[in-house]
């Protein structure tokens, strides 16, 4: 039997969904081990074999395609632990990476510190030459300077080198000659050239974007590499992809050469998993996702059935963290996981996160040396985990130890514990609620008219209360939720972007200009599909312009609604298509505006096989027995005794009435007093909040 094995590592566990050609899912769920990545992998993967009742030297050896989305590219980013790299750019502009967008939050609060750049100012190196807007160069290329800076590039021990001069995209030649140069005087180093990575106009974000793809480079590239490697030698001779920014999946080989695409990797994949059960279910294709996992919330939006894309993905706070740059699948991420760490601020008042416990030490109840309270150490507080049957039972709880954790806490704020631990809970379901109010709302978007689809591990404990909250009725959470992420790759596709940059009006549209640029992007894309395996003919091409009316700041993703622009009413058709799109996110058109396009983008589908859906059980049972009761608590003083449902227990048509709680093996759904779930024929939860 093939298998199609699907690995998501976060930064506190590792997802693993294994499907057996039939329709079939099972998820395996293993701690994180960030030393070595492929230990905590080989662990879940062996946890998913043994419900398939097969060794693991079997299932990998069975299998034919494994999926693997990673967290390592964003921590090593966080965490500061990517490559030194030098920062070379035309003389005159050293503070591209310093000075940012110009913009913040708040412009009138002073109390924090003016943000570093991504690249120290001190390994930023200038070159002499100027190339213009026209791609005329003014200033020619000085080969001897340039040797020079590659010397002291040696000398100081550079690990990675990021290239972004004046107007590459308008004549790359002088980014090329530094290239040759280094192939000649420092072979072997890793760099990136702005215009081949993001050639775009806006000269921050392209320098941003190429200064993070060129630092994760060394990193990135020993990883994958690595992680093929200890595949291999463990018995898996299939196909390796891995999950990208751009909500599909790509080979290693491309990965290594773009790095920065594996930024948010695992997330993205999300919103494909979100609308496959929202399709699933017969409930639309507006939805929210919302992925909880043990380090961040993580919340996307898909819009008539189509993913969301955006240019403006920081790493940090908005305007004042680093831009990523690229197209990316658009979710926001905030701390706010079941690792969230509960403090007290200098005011007295409690806070939940950023700071996460992760997998090591992890929260106090994994019983790993953790003693500070978080989310999942309250949730152990008000009874809502089983200590006895975390993870299926493969791993203990310390229950002492959460409430000890609690206690340090509760003795502060003068409540019992049991009291502070809802408060605690209370605290990060408001701030998921602000995440999606912040996707949804001030985007235009009406969250009651969408269905949310919730993932992660941790999202059963307080999704129905964020969905009340929000007034959505419309509430899923599929079977495999723990895993959101890697279920989602079962059903992706291979992706690839190119993007060029060509400023044109409608109103003085240069046609043929426009149809060069998109020739070009499609042969690149060609040539890239051609050495792909699989089936040849099962692709597509979408053409995309990133366009706002004269005027506006920013741009917009309009799909194109020809392949070529051959007379007026093609031009007219992307006018029109614009004003769509516009009236769409900003509720108004203004037909009387030319209509400005800034880039042009290709993006390459390349379909793969999917697994068939799970199968849709007829029968419906009534409400049955749970397996037993227990007290738990729901912000009163006093417990109520809540029903208890094993998996075994759970079957399509089941409506469960609150206060109940279901135990899956890798999660827990917490069903408040007053509302409910019901089982579907697919096996996922459709919740109820009145």
């Amino acid at each position: 039997m093939a298998y199609r094995i699907s690995v998501d590592t976060g930064g506190t566990f590792t997802d693993v969904i294994v499907s057996d050609g039939a329709g079939g899912f099972v998820i395996g769920k293993a701690l994180t081990t960030r030393s070595r990545i492929f230990l905590g992998m080989r662990d879940a993967i062996e946890a998913a074999a043994m419900q398939l009742d097969i060794p693991l030297g079997k299932l990998l050896a069975e299998a034919d395609l494994l999926i693997y989305g990673t967290t390592r590219a964003t921590n090593a980013i966080v965490t500061k632990t990517v490559a030194k790299t030098a920062f070379v750019t035309t003389a005159g502009f050293p503070d591209t990476l310093l000075l940012k967008e110009g913009g913040k939050f708040n412009p009138h609060d002073f109390s924090q510190d003016y943000p570093d750049p991504y690249i120290a100012r001190r390994h930023t190196f200038e070159l002499t030459e100027r190339m213009g807007a026209d791609g005329v160069a003014s200033i020619p290329f000085d080969d001897a300077q340039a040797r020079e800076v590659i010397s002291r590039i040696r000398t100081r021990g550079f690990e990675a080198v990021a290239v972004c001069l004046l107007w590459s995209i308008a004549n790359p030649a002088h980014e090329e000659r530094f290239a040759g140069l280094l192939d000649e005087l420092l072979p072997g180093i890793p760099y990136t050239l702005s215009h081949r990575l993001v050639p775009v106009v806006r000269e921050y974000r392209r320098a941003s974007a190429t200064a993070i793809d060129a630092s994760l480079k060394p990193l990135m590239q020993d990883h994958l590499r690595g992680l093929e490697s200890d595949l291999k030698a463990a018995g898996f001779a299939g196909q390796i992809l891995v999950s990208t920014t751009e909500g599909g999946c790509n080979h290693i080989d491309a990965l290594v050469e773009k790095p920065i695409y594996t930024v948010g990797s695992g997330p993205a994949m999300a919103p494909i998993a979100g609308l496959t059960f929202s399709g699933l279910e017969a409930l639309g294709d507006d939805v929210i996702i919302c992925d909880t996992g043990g380090t961040t919330f993580d919340v996307g939006l898909v819009r008539d059935g189509r993913l969301t894309f955006t240019r403006d993905t920081w790493l940090g706070p908005t305007y004042t963290g680093d831009l990523l740059g690229i197209s990316a699948v658009d979710m926001r991420s905030i701390g706010a996981g079941g690792g969230s760490i509960a403090w007290i601020d200098d005011g007295g008042l409690m806070r939940v996160g950023p700071q996460s416990a992760g997998a090591e030490p992890g929260p106090a109840c994994y019983g790993r040396g953790g003693t500070l309270p978080t989310v999942s150490d309250a949730a152990v507080v008000l009874g809502y985990f089983d200590p006895d049957y975390f993870l299926g039972g493969r791993m203990k709880l310390d229950v002492e130890a959460a409430r000890r954790a609690v206690m340090s806490v509760a003795e502060r704020i003068g409540l019992s514990i049991e009291e502070t631990a809802f408060r605690i809970l209370s605290l990060a379901s408001d701030l998921m609620m602000r995440a999606i109010a912040d996707i949804t709302v001030n985007e235009g978007v009406n969250p009651r008219e969408s269905t949310i689809v919730a993932g992660g591990g941790a999202a059963g404990i307080n999704i129905m209360t964020i969905a009340k909250e929000l007034g959505c009725e419309r509430v899923i959470l599929p079977k495999v939720a723990s895993a959101l992420s890697a279920s989602g790759m079962q059903f992706a596709d291979i992706v690839a972007e190119e993007t060029a940059s060509l400023v044109t009006l409608t109103n003085r549209f240069d046609a043929a200009a426009v149809n060069e640029v998109l020739a070009g992007l499609e042969a690149r894309l060609e040539t890239f599909r051609a050495v792909l395996p699989g089936e040849k003919d099962a692709y597509r091409i979408d053409l995309v312009a990133e366009a706002r009316y004269l005027g506006q700041v920013w741009e917009l993703d309009t799909q194109l609604p020809v392949r070529r622009f051959t007379g007026d009413a093609d031009r007219l058709a992307l006018v029109e298509a614009f004003h769509q799109v516009h009236e769409r996110v900003f509720a108004v058109r203004d037909p009387g505006s030319p209509v400005e396009v800034v880039n042009w983008k290709a993006r390459l589908v390349v379909h793969l096989a999917k697994p068939p859906e799970p199968a849709v059980v007829a029968t419906r049972v009534e409400a049955g027995a749970p397996t037993a009761r227990r007290d738990c608590f729901f912000g009163d003083r006093t417990p109520l005794p809540t029903a208890i449902y094993k998996a075994a227990d759970i079957a399509p048509g089941l409506v469960i009435a609150g206060p109940a709680i279901v135990e899956e093996p890798t999660t827990t759904l917490v069903v408040y007093p007053g509302m409910s779930a019901e089982v579907s024929a697919s096996g996922n939860y459709l919740l109820r909040t009145a």
